[in-house]
């Protein structure tokens, strides 16, 4: 198994791993991760399509697309927003509830069957979710902060991009990658400008060199992530894929504990383990096939 391979998704998870940080650091600048968000897409789309200008005839052709646009937009938008806010580790981990919503999804627009051993993965992976935010005296374990929601939402949303990848095998790689960039940025700069314009969020500061700048390393960080994760997909097993990309939940563990100052609960670490032994299972029962390629992330 090629040991750069491995190292290209190594690098995909270190990036979304510690990309908190980034966002945290836009956001003390005046810069929210919404709008952050939004202007790193952007450019990383005008780049993408500096590259590959053919993908875009391939886009308009296929308006169906629109719903893979949606979705990875809203995918990055719930996420950056969640580990900017709320505490990473458990942002991170109701994200990893994925497969759980992609069981689901699947059934329902891919009529894919579920099965007893699907099932079982499920509920392993929501027993997970329930200890990991469970309190005392709180009753029945929900998400309990704005960020804790948001992390359920991008693990619903990027389920939603999953299965639509698969129900569009058809579309080019370039252009599936374009709409997903263009959701990127087109849904986070618009539910930006709208929840700006309510008077919730503040709009970007005066241009600086400082935020600028931030924005534009946080876009190639992202694209390197990127392009790392198509080159590691295409040489390393789908299920090898997913067991390594879960060292993101590592990166983010650490850099959250050492740069964050955050600490981790026994029941996060508990609850944590469960749901991640259950995408392992996932992984392991795709042995054999080969993930699409993906600009956001891979689980």
């Amino acid at each position: 198994m090629p040991a750069a391979a491995i190292a290209s998704l190594l690098f995909n998870a270190f990036v979304w791993g510690v990309s908190w940080w980034p966002f945290r650091q836009l956001n003390s600048l005046g810069l929210h991760s919404v709008w952050a968000t939004g202007f790193a897409f952007l450019f990383s789309t005008i780049v993408i399509s500096a590259w590959r200008p053919s993908a875009w005839a391939g886009l308009l052709r296929r308006p169906r697309l629109l719903w893979l646009v949606l979705a990875a937009g809203a995918t990055n938008v719930a996420f950056n927003w969640g580990v900017m806010i709320g505490e990473v580790v458990r942002v991170v981990l109701l994200f990893y509830l994925m497969p759980v919503w992609s069981l689901l999804l699947a059934r329902w627009l891919l009529d894919e069957p579920i099965t007893a051993a699907a099932l079982a993965r499920m509920a392993l992976a929501l027993a997970g979710a329930a200890v990991v935010l469970w309190q005392p005296g709180a009753g029945f374990p929900l998400p309990s902060s704005f960020a804790d929601w948001l992390g359920v939402a991008g693990g619903i949303c990027f389920a939603f991009v999953n299965v639509l990848v698969r129900r569009n095998r058809d579309a080019p790689d370039d252009v599936r990658a374009l709409a997903m960039f263009v959701g990127g940025f087109v849904v986070a700069i618009a539910m930006a400008w709208a929840v700006s314009r309510s008077g919730a969020m503040a709009f970007p500061p005066a241009p600086r060199w400082s935020w600028i700048a931030g924005t534009i390393a946080l876009a190639i960080a992202l694209l390197a992530g990127n392009f790392a994760l198509q080159y590691g997909v295409a040489r390393v097993p789908a299920s090898v894929t997913a067991i390594v990309m879960l060292s993101e939940v590592l990166f983010a563990a650490v850099s959250s504990v050492v740069v964050g100052g955050e600490t981790l609960s026994a029941r996060t670490l508990a609850g944590g383990a469960m749901i991640l032994a259950a995408t392992v299972l996932v992984a392991l029962t795709q042995r054999g096939t080969q993930q699409d390629v993906r600009p956001r992330r891979a689980t």
